[in-house]
């Protein structure tokens, strides 16, 4: 079919700097991806308890997607319409390393449950009520190419209206997540989803 889709908005979160459709929100100095993270937390105002207990994996997803859908209008389509497609190069590993760390003396339990790289795609979904597909894929590197493909033929094919999509990866202290909301219906400052826009998007250092 190739129908064109467009980007509505887009987020970056690297270099300690939340940036939403190329304009700076938050910037800050940490040594430690956990305080940063925190710190954009409570900069954003959200109110979810259960952020605390996430992996530092699941913070950064969970964060980019919240600063990704703010000015989003979720009633407008049905839970199962909307969609999660992510993908990254570590899958769960920071997790992995700090679980299996844990298990030398007393394996924790809040910790295993973040050992699979899909949890972030769950954390997202709940917070926002989406039930439709959702996939996460581990590549060595950003793959724009897949990803304009994968998501175009889940609108092409109507199992999907919108999908947020793109990256999220972690592993210490190094991070970069960018996310895509993708629709079918132009809207004013929309760009077409293309993977010379994804890439430019991913590539432009002030996101």
């Amino acid at each position: 079919m190739n129908n064109q889709h467009y980007i509505s908005s887009h987020c970056t979160i690297s270099s300690n700097a939340v940036r939403y459709n190329g304009t700076l929100l938050f910037e800050a100095e940490y040594t430690d991806i956990a305080g940063f993270l925190l710190s954009a937390y409570q900069l954003i105002g959200a109110k979810y308890p259960k952020f605390y207990k996430m992996d530092n994996l699941a913070k950064l997803g969970w964060l980019v997607a919240e600063v990704l859908l703010k000015d989003f209008d979720a009633a407008k389509y049905q839970p199962t319409d909307i969609g999660v497609v992510l993908s990254n190069a570590s899958s769960s590993l920071d997790t992995d390393k700090r679980y299996y760390e844990s298990v030398q003396d007393m394996a924790s339990p809040a910790l295993f449950v973040y050992t699979l790289p899909n949890i972030v795609i769950g954390e997202i979904c709940i917070r926002h009520h989406f039930k439709g597909e959702n996939a996460f894929f581990i590549f060595e590197q950003f793959n724009a190419d897949f990803i304009a493909g994968y998501v175009s033929n889940l609108l092409d094919t109507q199992q999907l209206q919108v999908c947020i999509c793109g990256w999220v990866e972690l592993l210490g202290d190094k991070y970069k997540a960018v996310l895509f909301l993708v629709e079918k219906e132009k809207k004013e400052g929309s760009m077409p989803f293309t993977t010379e826009n994804i890439n430019k998007v991913y590539s432009t250092p002030n996101g």
